[in-house]
Order: C-alpha cells, then structure tokens, then sequence
C-alpha cells in the first residue's frame, strides 16, 4: 500500500458521520464498544460495522483489560493524525518571493519568510518599482516586523540564483514568468486598494501561506 492509498482509506473511513464521531470520542479517551454505544445509542451490531471500518483503515487499536480479560477498549493510533499530511518537501537553497513591482507583497513574504524559517530568503520583481511601498514598510511594522526602507527593489535576472524556490505571489509575475517559477500564491495586489487594511489583510494571507508551506519543509 503507498502512503497515498493508506492516506486516502483513512479519509475514505472517516467521511461517515457516525464514525468521525467515534473518533471525536476516543480523541478525549479510551473506550470500550459497549461504552461507545451508550454514549452514541448505537446497537452493537452498528458498533462493530463502524469499528471494523476504522481498525482496517488502520485509524484505531484494540488492547485487552488487564482487569478483566473479556473486555477490551478501542484507542487511536496515536500516529494516525500526524501522517495524513502530504508528503514533506525537500528544503530548498533559499526561497526568493518574487511579484511585479518588489515594493509591496514580496517584501513583505521575505520578511515574514526570515521570521519563520532558517532557510534563506530574498525577493525580486518583474518590473521593480523605486522604492518599497510605504505602506508595506507601515504594516510590518504594526506587526512587530521591520522592513529597510532604504533597501532598493530589484529584478528577478538580479537575483534569482541556482537552489533558488521561486514562489511567485502575485498573478502578473506568475503569468510573465511563464511556468520559470516554482509555485504560485495568488495575492490580491493591497496598492490596487492603497488602505492599510488591505496591507494587512495580504500581511495576514501571506504569513498563513508561509506558516503553512514552511511546516512542509523536510528537516534538512
């Protein structure tokens, strides 16, 4: 069986309601089939259908009652949860974040990027503006962040390095480079709105993509 396929029976297992209760139930403790129908008024045959389902899905696990031997108590595997994930992924070089002007959504990824992770970040434009977008630089800041506003944005033929993952977080940039990036985060342009909730709400977007992608990363 691949991890895909074991991974895959045990979403198939737990689609059924009455199942991903029981396993709501055996999240907060130890139970025994008896005890998991009173708490559900199930009849036992019902019980016995669903925990079979669970124990070939390999979601649960039978021990004996030290206590009385007749008697046995249903748990989770306690690996289960922790393996459903997607596979992890090879940790790269550096990450270089690149959008259109380099003032704005990508400054604020790398920044974000260096608060998170060890592996190096740097960010790059298609088409750099001047200067870092001011707002940019403000709503780092309101959350505890600080990006150099004397720093210059920069060209992705520039920057752009071997080993680099390039994650492209604007749709122009991912559109111009024609498939030559890595992965693609769609972030709304906040200069489109120009209000510092829209530097925010992308601040916010971004930091999620990045926790998430980051927890993804194989230890090196």
């Amino acid at each position: 069986m691949t991890d895909l396929e074991r991974r895959a029976g045990i979403f198939a297992a737990l689609a059924d309601q009455t199942r991903l209760r029981i396993v709501d139930l055996l999240t907060l403790g130890d139970l025994s089939s008896s005890e998991i129908g009173e708490q559900l008024a199930l009849r036992s045959n019902l019980i016995a259908h669903h925990l079979g389902v669970l124990e070939s899905a390999h979601i649960i696990a039978r021990t004996r009652s030290e206590f009385d031997r007749r008697r046995s108590y249903i748990g989770l595997r306690p690996e289960v949860f922790d393996t459903l994930a997607p596979a992890s992924v090879s940790p790269p070089d550096r990450v270089l974040f690149v959008c259109t002007a380099n003032s704005a959504r990508s400054q604020m990824a790398e920044v974000l990027w260096r608060n998170s992770s060890a592996i190096p970040a740097a960010s790059a434009g298609t088409a750099p503006a001047v200067t870092v977008n001011p707002q940019a630089v403000q709503s780092a800041a309101r959350h505890g962040l600080t990006i150099d506003v004397d720093r210059h944005p920069r060209h992705i033929d520039d920057v752009r390095a071997d080993g680099d993952l390039i994650i492209t977080v604007c749709d122009d940039a991912h559109e111009r480079l024609l498939k030559r990036d890595d992965l693609h985060w769609s972030i709304r342009d906040p200069a489109r709105v120009g209000t510092p909730a829209a530097f925010d709400s992308a601040w916010e977007t971004l930091g999620r993509r990045i926790r998430a992608f980051s927890s993804r990363l194989a230890v090196a």
